[in-house]
């Protein structure tokens, strides 16, 4: 009998997370104040707590592990690495395909990896109470759980338009004890202007984290929390890709290439990231190693986008970051992977793409669903949409390898189960869902609202 999935013992868990900046051969742009001068860790105390800021401005390669965070993380980790078996059979490929499967966790996806650790250091600082945004509900589900293992309190501002497509995602927020608000709402400075623009806005993560921001910034007491973009979460969302590794060694195998979706960058991060630093060692299973963030193309950030300094939400709250952007008003349709709505990309993330070490692809919605389709016929799981995604990328891969009879290794990231967004499903089967292209002279007109720096 073939193995479908490799574990490893709890023991084997690793100890350390990966910071990429470390390898990176020219240094990450700094983050920049509205003056257009760089800012320190001082200057964004207003809504993080410094040791959080201490991670994000470190260029240390290995950061520890805190025990109390390793402890949180053995109610699910380590995840299993999983051989597609019956998906590489139904493509009929010469490649293998294997996943990380990030859906194990209490939250059903991957971002409990960075929520855990974001409550424990606010929990350490003294913080009292958590601000966040969340697009698909992931994110806001995540730190609602965390929240209430480190006994803080949660205010979410759910994206509207994800806020009435996924209910039960809001209610695993609620069964958590975190407040939940569609936004934008009447609470925040952000939400009212956006609601006089638009009565019927269907909302957006930048300018749901204009609200989270406005919120913790009002409150000394108050901190907030992001699932992506900066780089203490891809940090934390490392440990995905750490244990792949050792997974690996035990197959006695190494990817040819690595998959993720990719919004604002942080489950691409965690699984690519400790591959890019065997290719910066020189490693040579690393030689031809290809990294391959995908997007949706309703919001073609790294395909379409300017590599620029822009803020990271709507209303201009946030220090200028540089990074692949299609401009911080953007405001992208109401697809249903909508963890992957946001205007911009990690600054880590676009700097390796734009570099060379990153190819970004963007793919369109209902090829992504036809992708989770197959995938959960074949292998049972039924996947999160931005999860489909990457499946979609990792099966034209697979194809690519049957038409030339390559043996290659391809590795994609389940970022999360699908569980709570069967009425995505259900208009997919239904012939509701649409392909959205975003117009490029819709794009060209954002960008024109690019902040001026230098």
């Amino acid at each position: 009998m073939i193995p479908l999935r490799t574990y490893l013992n709890p023991d084997e868990m690793p100890t350390h997370w990966y910071n990429v900046v470390a390898d990176m051969k020219n240094p990450p742009a700094p983050p920049l104040g509205p003056d257009g001068q760089p800012m320190g860790p001082e200057q964004m105390g207003a809504i993080f707590p410094m040791n959080i800021l201490e991670q994000e401005m470190s260029s240390q390669r290995w950061i520890e592990i805190p025990e109390e965070v390793r402890q949180i993380y053995a109610l699910w980790r380590p995840a299993p690495l999983c051989r597609a078996l019956r998906l590489e059979q139904a493509l009929g490929t010469t490649a293998k395909i294997f996943y990380k499967y990030e859906g194990v966790s209490p939250a059903g996806s991957h971002k409990p990896n960075s929520a855990v650790p974001q409550a424990f250091y606010n929990k350490q600082a003294g913080t009292k109470k958590l601000t966040t945004e969340t697009g698909a509900g992931q994110w806001g589900s995540s730190i609602a759980f965390a929240g209430q293992m480190f006994g803080l309190p949660v205010r979410v501002f759910m994206v509207k338009v994800s806020y009435e497509q996924k209910p039960f995602r809001r209610s695993m927020m609620q069964t958590w004890g975190a407040e939940v608000f569609a936004s934008p709402t009447n609470l925040t400075e952000a939400g009212r202007k956006a609601l006089a623009a638009d009565p019927e806005c269907q909302g957006s993560l930048g300018l749901a984290i204009s609200e989270a921001v406005e919120e913790a910034a009002a409150d000394k007491e108050t901190c907030y929390t992001l699932g992506s973009v900066l780089n203490h979460v891809l940090l934390h969302q490392t440990i995905i890709g750490l244990e792949a590794k050792k997974q690996f060694d035990k197959l006695g195998l190494y990817p040819d290439v690595v998959v993720g979706p990719c919004g604002g960058g942080s489950s691409f991060g965690g699984i690519a990231f400790p591959f890019l630093a065997d290719k910066a060692a020189g490693d040579k299973r690393a030689n031809k190693l290809r990294c391959v963030a995908v997007e949706p193309t309703s919001c073609p950030t790294l395909t379409q986008g300017t590599y620029a300094y822009d803020f990271g939400d709507a209303s201009g709250y946030t220090p200028l970051m540089k990074m692949f952007t299609l401009g911080h008003d953007f405001m992208p349709p109401g697809i249903h992977a909508g963890g992957l709505r946001y205007h911009g990309a990690s600054p880590l993330v676009s700097q390796l793409t734009h570099e060379g070490l990153v190819e970004p692809l963007a793919v369109p919605q209902l090829a992504t669903f036809e992708a989770g389709v197959l995938f959960a016929r074949a292998e049972g799981i039924i996947p999160a949409p931005e999860s489909c995604h990457a499946i979609r990328a990792a099966i034209d891969e697979a194809l690519k390898a049957k038409a030339t009879g390559e043996e290659k290794v391809i590795l994609f990231s389940l970022t999360g189960h699908g569980h709570f967004d069967m009425a995505s499903y259900d208009k997919f089967f239904a012939g509701k869902l649409e392909d959205f292209a975003y117009p490029a002279e819709a794009i060209a007109d954002s960008l024109k609202h690019l902040p001026q720096v230098g």
